[in-house]
């Protein structure tokens, strides 16, 4: 006896899956690791001195910290441009306020004339590294083109 199935003819074994979307992009990995670098960063001692260290915290280290959230957050979002702005965002902003905290230790190390006495601490050179990463992934994700799968 011949069994009796409910579907239509011609579909039975073409369930094929259709093309599937990619959840990460090719900056993916780059904003994560810049991202992770300025979000660490931004905890660390940024300042040292004889005596002691100065935290990120204290400062700006919480507006670093704030854009190493924004450069993760672009990491995960399916989206090619949103992610790009992320990244120049997270970037331009972490970048600015290191150039502007290195700016305001040699200014001060001139005026007081204290050379060798304030030095950059780990989280502000990590936070450099990371704007270095994110802006050098912003920068590839606008030069390589878009795929469509």
């Amino acid at each position: 006896m011949a069994s009796t199935t409910s579907s239509p003819a011609g579909t039975a074994g073409t369930s094929a899956p259709g093309p599937q979307k990619r959840i990460l992009h090719p900056g993916s990995v780059g904003m994560l690791l810049g991202g992770l670098l300025t979000l660490v960063g931004s905890l660390l001692p940024w300042v040292m001195t004889p005596l002691g260290n100065l935290a990120g915290t204290a400062g700006p280290g919480l507006w670093t910290l704030c854009a190493g959230f924004l450069g993760i957050a672009g990491a995960v979002l399916p989206y090619r441009r949103v992610a790009l702005a992320h990244c120049l965002l997270a970037g331009g902003v972490a970048g600015v306020i290191v150039g502007w905290q290195v700016a305001r230790l040699a200014h001060l190390s001139a005026t007081t004339d204290a050379w060798g006495q304030l030095l950059p601490g780990m989280g502000l050179v990590m936070v450099a590294g990371g704007t270095v990463v994110l802006l050098r992934t912003g920068i590839r994700l606008l030069r390589t083109p878009a795929t469509t799968t």
